[in-house]
């Protein structure tokens, strides 16, 4: 097996030799919650190879950039970052330290991988988003210097099949969060939007395998799990009888797993959300009263251009029967302005949106364009100067809803897990059920726990409280 963890006799790196220590292997991630998955199981794989993380670029055998395509100019970001790779990786032979294998991973790499080996030959590996699993063979193929170096098919099932249900994380420890992807890709195809061309079409992992990966979790001390998908909530696995499950129900079989205290999902649809999972809010204790909801635009005509499928009395809808059976639900939401098309009347519709809702939080963006995708072609493009002075009339007004809902919370007792220490000594930081950033003195040695805290104030981002409970629920 030593082939297999031999340094790459690439670009004047050594020839093939043993591995007589731990290589380091460090993973820069950039954007949503599924990338941190996705790292963390890169992670996970390699580590049977010898790899060991690190938090640094400088000295690592393997560096890893896991992408994301969603974000303004993410691919000139990532060929930033090779720039500075190239350089490290060129010092790195000079000094004779050994050779530094580069891969690029994600949505950047499934759409650009030939042109990401074209524009940076000191790339040895582009991996897909469904293509992780095949790290340690695509490794020693680099080793021996031949072979293909870009593994992005689509094959979901092959990549979770490939994963055991241990979970490491990229610094060696698990915390009392962590992140489980149960659905991947997506078919909507909103004419922003690069997902189903880089992730694929929708795919949900069977049920037992979720459950088998929840119980590791919780038993090595994980009190809360956010379920991860594109389309979280369209959700529909294979149950024990083979017959489709629903987020639902998968959410009633995770809430008997003893110790896993919380329940969250993301990224939803408003389309998806069925009756069952609306109801799920009111009866599973577990199930945190957050919700996360794009919505995208308050204007009927621009979802239509977005081809969201859904209107902006339906959102409201699913808000309102929500809130039926969960009055103190915090919902969030994405926002997109500067959509090709959008005037002063749709953008006061979407501002009208808003108001009736009353976000606890929520993502705004100004639009721009995505190579290959409809909304790029369209006519209309509204100039950058009035879609910047949109965003910053929407974040003013989502700004002041969030704080507002901050703000309401002082007074309150609140059950905070705490995930971390905080920036003063013996300050500890969690998460209240609504998801809000919550921070206390004194409370270092509850890391882990889920405790009572008295809120005393709450500001934009976090909310400042007291323990009233030294006893850990």
């Amino acid at each position: 097996m030593t082939e297999i963890l031999a340094s790459p006799a690439v670009d004047g790196g050594d020839a093939l030799r043993p591995v007589t220590g731990p290589r380091r292997l460090f993973i820069k991630t950039y954007g949503c919650q599924m990338n941190v998955y996705d790292s963390e199981r890169m992670a996970d794989v390699l580590r049977p190879l010898g790899y060991e993380t690190t938090d640094t670029a400088e000295g690592a055998d393997f560096v890893i950039l896991n992408t994301c395509h969603i974000r303004e100019r993410a691919a000139e970001k990532v060929y930033s970052e090779l720039g500075k790779l190239r350089e490290m990786k060129q010092d790195r032979a000079a000094a004779g330290r050994g050779a530094m294998t580069i891969a690029v991973a994600g949505c950047v790499a499934q759409a650009e991988g030939e042109e990401i080996m074209r524009r940076q030959p000191a790339v040895d590996l582009v991996v897909g988003p469904q293509a992780y699993h095949q790290l340690p063979e695509l490794l020693t193929r680099t080793a021996r210097a031949r072979g293909e170096r870009i593994g992005a098919d689509f094959a979901p099932n092959a990549k979770f099949d490939a994963m055991t249900s241990e979970r490491i994380g990229p610094r060696g420890v698990t915390g009392p969060t962590a992140f489980l992807t149960v659905q991947e890709g997506c078919d909507k195809f909103c004419t922003f939007c690069v997902v189903p061309y880089t992730r694929g079409a929708e795919w949900s992992r069977p049920v037992a395998d979720i459950l088998t990966e929840a119980r590791a979790l919780a038993e090595r001390g994980v009190r809360e799990i956010t379920l991860l998908g594109q389309n979280v909530n369209a959700y529909n696995g294979a149950g024990a009888d083979g017959a489709p499950s629903t987020l639902a129900r998968l959410a009633h079989a995770l809430a008997e797993i003893p110790g896993l205290d919380r329940l969250r999902y993301t990224t939803s649809h408003p389309n998806d959300m069925s009756a069952d999972l609306i109801a799920a809010h009111g009866e599973l204790d577990v199930l945190m009263p957050y919700l996360h909801l794009p919505v995208q635009s308050g204007s009927d005509r621009i979802l239509r251009l977005m081809n969201r499928k859904h209107g902006p009395k339906t959102y409201l809808d699913v808000i309102d029967r929500i809130r039926a059976v969960r009055p103190d639900i915090a919902i969030s939401g994405d926002f997109i302005v500067g959509f090709p098309g959008e005037t002063d009347r749709d953008f006061e519709d979407t501002l009208t949106l808003v108001r009736q809702v009353n976000y606890a939080s929520a993502f705004s963006f100004m639009y721009s364009p995505r190579p290959g995708t409809p909304a790029a072609a369209m006519a209309a493009q509204v100039p950058d100067a009035v879609a910047r002075e949109r965003l910053h009339a929407l974040q003013a007004l989502l700004f002041e809803q969030q704080t507002a809902f901050n703000a309401a919370q002082a007074g309150k007792t609140l059950p905070v897990l705490f995930e971390r220490k905080g920036r003063n000594p013996g300050q500890a930081i969690g998460r209240s059920p609504y998801l809000q950033s919550v921070h206390v003195d004194n409370g270092e040695h509850l890391l882990g726990q889920i405790v009572a805290v008295q809120i005393e104030s709450g500001q934009q981002n976090s909310l400042a409280g007291r323990i009233i409970q030294q006893k850990a629920a």
